[in-house]
């Protein structure tokens, strides 16, 4: 089963500073047809302009992943962490029993980038965050592994979350096509993060969005397409 979702129909926030089309219920928004994906509870595409940001808050027991897009992300937080992130370089959080950070935009251009939350295993976990500067070019016409499960010993990505979940990202070449296999009892989501692309007869625009269930699919892309996929256990 293939559910298509238009990013131009999904719940919005916009505070001049801050631009955020939600892909869940969050803040503002609340559908509760539409509060989470198996165990992905937030999916933000933010846009956030030069010298603003997201002043210190908590966190807790909740995986955070954060895909920069375009531009500068600098995050700092309660366990003395400081690092700036640029185009497609990631960071995880795990929030455990509690974390304080803030995210903001140094730069001098407009930040795009994705916040990613997902539903831990268990609760009490001890904090924890890493930094990943991944060359741009492995995702170029292949999945590149960002995030997986803890106990899952078989893949190379390098960030390792307390849930059932991976994280790939990929970038498409126009007119070529990349298969993205799903195993029985699993499904995914699937966002195009910039480009044009198809999947069958349905057509992505960038922000768009699939939920996948129990089945293999291909893409084609239609202008250069780059992608993240949330693959996962299949909600019961």
């Amino acid at each position: 089963m293939i559910n298509y979702l238009d990013f131009q129909k999904m719940g919005r926030g916009n505070h001049g500073w801050l631009d955020s089309h939600f892909h869940f219920s969050f803040a503002d928004y609340y559908n509760p047809l539409n509060m989470q994906f198996g165990v992905l509870r937030v999916l933000n595409d933010d846009l956030v302009q030069p010298g603003t940001g997201f002043d210190t808050h908590p966190h807790k027991d909740m995986e955070i992943i954060s895909y920069v897009v375009d531009g500068e992300l600098t995050h700092g937080d309660s366990m003395g962490n400081r690092q700036t992130l640029s185009r497609g370089q990631v960071q995880y959080m795990s929030a455990g029993t509690g974390v304080l950070h803030s995210e903001y935009n140094l730069g001098e251009k407009r930040l795009r980038f994705l916040q990613i939350w997902v539903l831990p295993d268990g609760k009490g976990y001890e904090p924890n965050y890493g930094d990943f500067r991944f060359e741009f070019e492995d995702r170029k016409d292949r999945w590149m592994p960002i995030a997986t499960w803890t106990g899952n010993r078989d893949s190379t990505a390098p960030i390792h979350i307390h849930a059932d979940v991976n994280i790939s990202a990929a970038v498409i070449s126009s007119a070529k096509r990349l298969a993205l296999p799903l195993e029985p009892g699993r499904q995914a989501y699937l966002k195009l993060i910039e480009g044009a692309a198809a999947v069958r007869d349905i057509a992505l625009s960038a922000g768009d969005a699939l939920e996948i269930q129990s089945e293999s699919i291909e893409i084609e892309a239609v202008e250069d397409a780059h992608l993240i996929v949330i693959e996962m256990k299949k909600s019961q």
